[in-house]
């Protein structure tokens, strides 16, 4: 995947990052703890290390005793990375910030949230809630919503992603969560905010799944109840993303973005005819919402 950030006034690249390094854990005491190496291995690391003028972890690799991924596990914990290994059956593989955290696409998730970092700034926007909108299905929507969820717990940032997308929510299953309960049965007064779930995975992320998929999903989101559930939620997180579903085939999105307050419109590269981009771009400023950019994914 490549993402790219458009906005009405240019914008200048950043790296993603946040991350702070802790100095009192090494990366070869924490590969001991794993079970990885032993202290005769460290000490036969070490040498060859300094032999050869090498990183640590690299000497490791390039003597067979861990591989690559054994490496970028260490850093990544080493870095208070929150980071899945490959056998955790629970979570989807979709979340390549958590399992790849140094992939490509893990690198533009964290550049598409420092873009959305500087426009809060600049804009002195308090409200941190943002609806993922695209024109239509098949363009990468819940990918980006749920891995830009885990980015930003990564940061520390207490985040919650909300699955807003009634007509095919898809955010219970990426992060392996039940769906019996969520936003449809708190909008329709059966439940309270105590639907919300704690990803355990992600100390800082937690999720508001869909819920029980209802026969009436604008009316719903239509209801007051929606903007008094962000305002009181915006007192317990500090940034609040919203799956949605496509603009193109319902007014959803545009209801939730009207509550949001603001949007991310998302596109396909080759897939996203551009009369639907123009015509959801201008639906959405018609919401009174700011369009913090626009993302081009490319898969």
């Amino acid at each position: 995947m490549r993402s790219h950030l458009y906005a009405p006034e240019n914008v200048v690249p950043l790296e993603g990052g946040g991350l702070t390094v802790r100095p009192d854990r090494r990366v070869g005491a924490i590969l001991m703890e794993e079970g990885k190496l032993s202290a005769g291995d460290v000490k036969h690391i070490l040498e060859f290390q300094r032999a050869e003028g090498l990183r640590f972890g690299e000497a490791a690799v390039r003597l067979g005793m861990i591989t690559a991924d054994d490496l970028r596990r260490a850093i990544a914990r080493q870095y208070d990375l929150p980071h899945l290994l490959p056998d955790n059956e629970r979570v989807s593989r979709e979340l390549v910030v958590a399992y790849e955290p140094f992939h490509h696409c893990a690198e533009q998730m964290r550049a598409l949230r420092a873009q959305l970092l500087l426009r809060w700034a600049q804009g002195g926007i308090q409200r941190k809630a943002v609806a993922i909108v695209s024109p239509c299905s098949g363009e990468g929507r819940s990918y980006v919503a749920a891995n830009l969820a885990v980015a930003f717990s990564q940061l520390g940032e207490r985040t919650l992603l909300i699955d807003a997308d009634f007509r095919q929510p898809r955010q219970h299953e990426i992060f392996g969560a039940p769906d019996r309960i969520g936003l449809s049965t708190i909008l329709s007064g059966r439940a309270d905010n105590a639907s919300v779930v704690q990803v355990p995975e992600f100390g800082a992320l937690s999720l508001l799944p869909a819920g029980a998929r209802p026969p009436n999903p604008q009316e719903l989101l239509s209801r007051d109840a929606l903007s008094r559930l962000l305002v009181d939620l915006q007192n317990s997180y500090s940034v609040i993303l919203i799956d949605t579903p496509p603009a193109r085939l319902c007014a959803d999105a545009q209801t939730v973005t009207f509550r949001a307050g603001s949007a991310l419109l998302l596109t396909r590269r080759n897939h996203t005819p551009f009369i639907d981009t123009t015509s959801v771009t201008a639906e959405l400023a018609n919401t009174g919402a700011a369009l913090l950019g626009t993302v081009l994914n490319d898969f």
